[in-house]
């Protein structure tokens, strides 16, 4: 059974393809493992220490991550992992652990930078008021 699933963070769109195999994940067709910088590793593989390791080596997950920085994409592969183990495992408890530990694991964060207006510099911030 092959399982499509998505994850979004501020601009960075994550799209997740779950299928049977033995374990491997690759992140823009390179191995899981060499992504750099570590944190950013780590909190992609995050679902897998919740879910544990036995989990991972009966699936094979694909990841195609777009937009955004270094620490958006990984929260964005982070749902989109997350939410693949869930729909391809059909597992209640699972949902339950993630949605305890942390609801982004399953829902997108909404929130988005607000956007620039006149009259100043950035979206609240004026240009400085000169008297003389």
């Amino acid at each position: 059974m092959v399982t499509n699933t998505s994850g979004k963070k501020k601009t960075a769109v994550a799209r997740a393809t779950v299928r049977e195999g033995e374990g491997r994940v690759r992140i823009n067709s390179k191995p899981v493992e060499l992504v750099e910088p570590e944190m950013s590793r780590l909190k992609m593989l995050e679902p897998f220490r919740i879910a544990g390791d036995e989990l991972r080596d009966e699936m094979d997950i694909e990841v195609h991550v777009e937009g955004g920085g270094i620490s958006g994409q990984a929260d964005a592969v982070r749902t989109a992992i997350a939410r693949g183990i869930v729909q391809h495992s059909n597992d209640a408890e699972l949902r339950d652990a993630y949605m305890e530990f942390d609801r982004s694991l399953l829902v997108n964060d909404v929130r988005q930078s607000e956007p620039k207006k006149w009259g100043g510099p950035g979206a609240r911030a004026r240009y400085q008021k000169s008297y003389r």
